[in-house]
């Protein structure tokens, strides 16, 4: 078994889902890699995400470790069976792996929903927007730097388009659609192209307006994609650093519950369409 050259946020989450899975049936390494027949060291390296696992090898723990949810395991053996290619690997060792992961993790997802105080998401864009903000980051980009950004950052948006598009429903602060990033002209076009993207029948967008005062998840930038399953879902958060991926039961279930709260303070899509097209209006 021949070790990856690439290790996806896909790939090493089929490893930990597997320890997991181990973990739940009570069982050490040792005795998981005797009952499936394999060296302790064979059972690491595939937890590792060092090495792939067959779906007939993957079966075999699932009955090994009596995994039940059929679904569960349909999942992970999607992540087993996986192939590489897609468009995000011609950014490979040209940006972070995180953004590459994250172009991936969108593409595979069933659906997605966002929440962003201070910045439009950037699945929603425009090029000069992208550009803009990118301009602004510290330390600076050189300028080859910033054009691999914005191309990456709009071929993400493809899966928004074509004939079976992903659902989409974003979380916006009225903080975000007032900072004319760019300056007005640029400003304009953004909200303008905000609201022609609200009626499109797949993309949700919902504003959290001043009014509204405190409330959850405030100040924090959301990323949530849904897997197969509720327990393959993942969430990238925005840092000064970068963004953080995290896929812990517990994790999940909070960021779930701060979406449904952020979007239950919000204006409803109607209200808010208006609301960005006012904002256009005044600029």
């Amino acid at each position: 078994m021949a070790p990856r050259t690439a290790t996806t946020a896909r790939r090493l989450r089929l490893g930990t889902e597997l320890r997991r899975m181990r973990e739940r049936a009570g069982l050490t390494v040792t005795e998981g890699a005797r009952q499936l027949g394999v060296s302790q060291a064979q059972l690491s390296n595939i937890e590792a995400s060092r090495f792939g696992v067959s779906p007939d090898r993957l079966r075999a723990l699932a009955r090994i470790y009596r995994c039940s949810d059929a679904e569960y395991v349909d999942g992970l053996l999607e992540l087993a069976t996986e192939r590489a290619g897609g468009w995000w690997e011609t950014f490979r060792g040209v940006l972070p792996t995180t953004l590459l992961d994250i172009a991936e993790l969108e593409q595979h997802s069933r659906r997605l929903r966002s929440a962003n105080t201070a910045h439009v998401p950037g699945l929603l864009q425009i090029t000069d927007h992208a550009r803009e903000i990118f301009r602004q980051v510290v330390p600076e980009f050189s300028r080859t730097d910033i054009e691999h950004r914005v191309s990456h950052r709009l071929q993400r948006q493809a899966l928004l388009d074509g004939p079976d598009p992903t659902p989409y429903h974003a979380i916006i602060h009225e903080a975000a659609l007032r900072v004319p990033v760019g300056g007005p002209s640029v400003a304009r076009r953004q909200l303008d192209h905000l609201v022609e993207q609200s009626r499109r029948e797949h993309i949700t967008i919902q504003v959290i307006p001043f009014s509204i005062g405190a409330h959850p998840g405030s100040g924090q930038t959301i990323l949530y994609m849904y897997g197969s399953v509720p327990a393959l879902d993942t969430v990238s958060l925005d840092q000064s650093h970068g963004p953080v991926l995290v896929d812990a039961e517990a994790q999940l279930d909070t960021y779930r519950v701060l979406l449904d709260r952020m979007e239950s303070v919000a204006l409803s899509p109607e209200r808010s369409r208006e609301f960005v097209h006012t904002i256009a209006q005044d600029l």
